[in-house]
């Protein structure tokens, strides 16, 4: 880890909105850690993707594009945590969908069944731990 431990707020432009609105960012970096807050599968216009694949698609875009910018990458993840409101019907796409994103390399994941989530239409949340680096070919 880097001796630079200055706490920094992640927020990429497009997602401003839900630091100013909300009150938290979609990540926080101490040093080469990375915490990314739950993301979801909603489009740019905020409109949640039909079905479980594409709000599973749109989750880990959005995953992907919170690392950048924090100076990271999906291959720097090495923890994942995920909710879903469908848990076992939804399983087998939404793991199939994670292993297009991971294809090797696998984080640790835990995956919880839970009732709601923010928009009622939302299926999944996606959230994780990186840190900066590790990922990078030995």
């Amino acid at each position: 880890m880097t001796n630079n431990l200055k706490r920094q707020s992640i927020n990429p432009p497009a997602t401003q909105a839900f630091y100013d609105n909300f009150h938290f960012s979609q990540a926080t970096r101490v040093g080469d850690l990375i915490w990314v807050s739950g993301q979801v599968g909603i489009d740019p216009a905020m409109k949640p993707g039909d079905g479980i694949v594409e709000q599973s698609h749109l989750a880990f875009q959005s995953l992907r594009q919170v690392l950048e910018e924090a100076g990271a990458s999906l291959a720097d993840v090495v923890e994942l945590t995920t909710f879903h409101t469908q848990l076992q019907s939804d399983m087998p796409e939404f793991s199939r969908v994670k292993d297009a994103y991971f294809p090797d390399r696998y984080p640790s994941w835990t995956a919880v069944g839970i009732t709601q989530l923010a928009l009622e239409a939302l299926r999944v949340e996606i959230r994780a731990v990186a840190v900066a680096g590790c990922g990078n070919p030995d």
